[in-house]
Formats: C-alpha cells, structure tokens, sequence
C-alpha cells in the first residue's frame, strides 16, 4: 500500500474518495475548509458549497435517501446552524451512509466560541467517532460509513484544529471499486416524520445506541495500551497524543468511538487501579459518563477545561516535570491582525467611525473593523446576527440613537443566515441601516465561492445571485451601490441611509484584493512627499499596513512613508491626505 503524508482534513477527503462518496457538501469554515476543496480532486465526487450548514446537511441527505454515500462538514459553530436536520435525521435513519465531518476549535484560533461537539453527539443521539491522527481520520471516516450503513444511522466524526491542520503519515486505501447503487424507494413510514411516524421511530434510536455500546467494547478502534500497571488513562481524539506523551508508562484506554461509550469495556478497565484519569480536551464529556457509572476518576478538577490541550499544559496540571517558559526578555512589536493592504473594507469602517455609528457586527474579514485605529464594531454574536442585533435595537432606542444603528454583514453570510434578518427587519418595520460588504467572495476562510460570485467549487462559471434585486423583492425600498474606495461618497451615503426613517441598505462592492478569479486590476503604488507631508498622520487613521511612521531624527518632524511592496493603489490615503502629500509611482 502507498504511504504518504497528509493533514487531518486531506485524509478526511481520502476517506470520502475511497469509501465511495457520491456527494460532498458544505459551508466553508475554519478549520473544516480543506476537506471540501480537497475532495474536488476526486472527480467521481459531486463537491459543491452550499449556503449554509444547514442547507449542505439536507443537500446530503437528499443523496443518502436517494441510496448514495454522502458525506458533509462543517466547523464546530456550523453544526449549530445544521442542529434542525440533524436532530431528525437521527430518528429517520439513513439509505445510503452519512457521515458529518465536524471541526472544533479549542483556542478559538478562529472561532467566537469554543464549543464542544461531542454534547451534540449525545443531544443529538448520533454516534461520534474521534480520530487522533491522519490515519485515524481516514481510517475512522472510512469506517464511519458501513457504520452507518450497519446501523442504520448518521455518524459524526469529531476533529480539532490540531487534527485538522498537522500532518503525519498515513497509509492509503483502494476505492470501492462501484459506487452504491442509487434510486428511489418509496419508506414515507421511515422519513416523513409526522408525530406517528416519529413516535415510532425514537424507541428504534434507542434501541441502536444499546447496540452501538455493547458492540464498541470489541472492536478495535477502541484499544487497551498497556503500560506498567500502576494508573490508568481513558483518553480519546489528539488528547490521547498528549497523554501518551506525559505518561508514557501508563495503561491507556484509548476511545475511538466516544459516544456511545463502550460501558463494559470501561468497567472492566476501570476495576483494575486505585487511581483512574479522564483527559479530555474542553468540556468533561466522558468523564460525567464515566462518572455516572459509579467509577470514581479525576479529570476536569486537574485537566483545564479551557482552551487548547496541550503537553505543556497537562504537565501543569499534575505537576509533572513542568518547566514554566522562561520570559522573554527582548520587546517584541505587536502584531494585532489587520485588513489587507487595498482591503475595500477598509475605508468603510473609517466611515462609520467618523460618523459615530453603532454598528452591529457580523462574522468574517471585516470583523477586524473591531480593531484600532478602525473601531468601528461594537457587537459581534454569529453569522446573520448583525441585522436582526440591529431590529432588536431599532425596537428600544429613541429615535436619536437609533438613526446611529448600522448593521454590517458581508456577502457570503448575507447569503449565508442574513437574508432571513433583513425579511424581518422590513416586514416588521424596524428602522436602521444595513451595509453589505460585497467583496465577492468568502474572504476568511481562504477566499471561497458562493452563491453571490457567479463561480461554483470547481471553478466553472454559475448563476450569480442579484443582492439589489434580493432587498428590494424583501421590500427595501432605498438600496444603493457604491465604490468604497471612494472616501467622500462612501461617508455622504452612508450618513443619508443613517438619516432615512426606513430601512435602508447600502451594497459596497468591491473584489477582494486576493480574491482567486483575474477580475482585480491592481494600480501603481503610492509614495509620500516628504516636503508635503505635515505629519497630521490622517493617513495612518485607516490602519494600512503598507503606511508606516518614521520618527524624525534630531528634533526634525517625522513623516509618514509607504512600502511600495505592500501598495496596492487603493488610494484611499491620497483621499484622506489635505496637503497633497501623496503621488503615484512610476510604473
């Protein structure tokens, strides 16, 4: 067999490609991203991104119904946004195999939450499988599938950022050499869950979570290590890595399936020590089951149950050969995230400072508008937040206040959760003004397509969704499109749309200066004439990273400067600059 080396989510993709997927859905989302755009390179494969979790959910279970293998993923706070399909998709079951690729976010590298998936697993009454490696990721994933199938049920696989992004060797499987055949078959009894049909359906779910448990306790995903005997260690998922590596004489039971737990395998280990730990990464989930057992164990009253896991942390924890950092003497600069040099974003956010707007914020790039010298974001929930956060303000303030409520949202996740926020804003006549943020693509999650683009995953030309035609067939009667690096006109119109008594939406549209497709023209950079320039430091107010500050030597005023690699020609400084300060290099 081939051996390679591949992250978490390639193996991930692999799996799907060798267990013979039909149909790959999903929402982009840090750090699940890379397994839909790694699956893409399997043609048989149909990959496409849907407009939300919830959506790619439904889209897989459409295939699954239709008797293909479907697989679906998302991160961590996706899976709430998928919680409505999946939470019925347990009780129908399954026709051909489904399995839900869920990333978690100890840290939150990039995340508002860190949330712990595997609650949705028992909440959900859905298996969970939780791999610890790359190999495991395929491994499991393949597995998942005739699971699934098996027992008649949608299987989540838990990951990590750590999972997700390390790499480690892995060994390669061959394809189902045919696909499962696909057709209708006609079960309303099994997936049209009226009350009667539902009533019937959840003893079954219970019945098959039994079986699961008593099942798992022999397979061998769910592993015996044997160390010296003296303390054992129930572990699962990247913590078992952890583990391994801070107690290497330890007696392991390492899980591969953490919901349902395999109950006799872990009395049976459990009867053996004095002294028994659970470590988990974030919150005591196998820990309360064990737990409720009658098994006494230490856990979460040693292991943080904050952030990510990490070896140096679990030595902390029980005071194992620990060696605080040592602190850094040398000062280092900090390096607060920012926009993009030429971020169309940019300028907008200078706007509502100016103008002492209380925005409502929304997630993606532009959530950096938080960030100073911008300070232009004052709530930031989860996607499609910021126009109902903006409804509910409209609701409770005077009529003063709420002319300075904007609600900022960018295209994907207008499209994503927002246009259901906008719907009500109008119907239930709120006044306030929505700005949405066109740069044309998915920005922070590594710049995919969606709906609004006119590309589709595989980089082929699709139908482009009108964003002035979806306002105003909701009712927004004001809608105006603009160029955000126009410095002036972006305040003048955003400033009219704060004063109109009505809803108002303002569309910025400009591409992102990364974005994948050849559509941005980029123009010469700028310079700064040190004789003009007065050291107002104007230009330094909208945070570009390509405009640095040189202090003067010996009493001389300092001035600012531009790096001419990180210069885009935006020219939205040269606009902010009164002194004529800036020109344009040569070509």
């Amino acid at each position: 067999m081939q051996k390679t080396v591949l992250s978490g989510n390639e193996a991930f993709a692999r799996a799907a490609y060798e267990a013979g997927v039909a149909v790959a859905s999903a929402y982009p989302g840090t750090p699940s991203t890379e397994i839909l755009e790694n699956i893409t390179q399997y043609d048989r494969i149909d990959a496409s991104w849907a407009p939300n979790e919830k959506v790619s959910l439904e889209v897989g279970i459409g295939a699954s119904m239709g008797g293909a293998r479907a697989i679906v993923t998302m991160k961590h706070v996706g899976l709430n946004v998928a919680a409505d399909p999946l939470f019925t998709f347990s009780y129908t079951g399954v026709r051909g195999g489904l399995v839900l690729v869920v990333a978690d976010d100890p840290e939150m590298h990039s995340s508002q939450d860190e949330q712990d998936s595997r609650q949705y697993a028992r909440f959900a009454k859905v298996p969970m499988f939780e791999p610890a490696d790359s190999q495991e990721a395929l491994d499991f994933t393949r597995l998942a599938f005739e699971v699934s199938e098996k027992f008649d049920t949608p299987i989540l696989v838990r990951s990590t950022t750590r999972i997700s992004h390390s790499k480690s060797v892995v060994e390669l499987g061959e394809p189902l050499a045919e696909l499962p055949a696909t057709g209708l078959a006609n079960d309303p009894n099994k997936f049209v869950m009226l009350p009667t049909n539902a009533r019937i359906r959840h003893p079954f779910v219970e019945k098959r979570l039994e079986d699961m448990a008593e099942w798992a306790c022999s397979q061998e995903f769910n592993r015996i290590e044997a160390g010296a005997g003296k303390i054992g260690i129930i572990t699962s998922g990247v913590a078992y890595q952890y583990a391994r590596e801070v107690f290497p004489e330890a007696d392991i039971l390492k899980l591969g399936l953490v919901y349902p737990l395999p109950k006799q395998l872990i009395r049976d280990f459990a009867a053996r020590y004095d002294t028994l730990y659970v470590i988990e990464e974030l919150d005591p989930f196998i820990e309360e089951q064990v737990r409720a057992m009658g098994i006494v164990v230490t856990g979460k009253d040693k292991v943080p149950i904050c952030g990510e896991l990490t070896p140096g942390r679990l030595r902390q924890a029980f005071s194992i050969d620990y060696q605080p950092q040592q602190p850094i003497e040398e000062t280092l600069p900090p390096r607060p995230p920012n926009m993009c040099p030429g971020c169309p974003h940019r300028n907008v956010f200078h706007a509502l400072n100016r103008l002492k707007a209380y925005v409502t914020g929304d997630i993606g790039c532009y959530t950096l508008g938080f960030m100073p010298p911008l300070s232009a974001m004052d709530t930031c929930i989860c996607m499609g937040a910021s126009i109902g956060n903006a409804t509910g303000l409209s609701k409770v303030l005077d009529e003063e206040e709420r002319k300075k409520v904007v609600a900022v949202i960018g295209d994907s996740t207008f499209l994503h959760t927002g246009i259901n926020g906008l719907m009500d804003m109008v119907y239930n006549k709120s006044t306030a003004t929505v700005l949405i943020l066109d740069n044309s693509t998915t920005g922070m999650t590594g710049r995919q397509d969606h709906p609004g683009t006119g590309y589709a995953l595989d980089g082929e030309t699709a139908p482009q969704v009108d964003l002035e035609a979806i306002c105003r067939a909701l009712g927004v009667k004001h809608v105006v499109t603009i160029d955000p690096f126009q410095v002036d006109h972006t305040r003048a119109v955003i400033k009219d749309a704060m004063e109109r008594p009505e809803v108002s939406v303002v569309i910025t549209r400009r591409p992102c200066v990364l974005i994948k497709h050849d559509v941005v023209k980029t123009a010469a950079p700028l310079y700064v004439d040190r004789d003009k320039c007065v050291a107002c430091k104007a230009c330094l107010s909208i945070g570009c990273p390509a405009i640095e500050w040189e202090p003067g030597q010996d009493g001389e005023k300092g001035n600012c400067r531009i790096d001419r690699l990180l210069c885009n020609g935006c020219r939205v400084c040269m606009q902010l600059c009164k002194f004529d300060a800036f020109g344009v290099c040569d070509e």
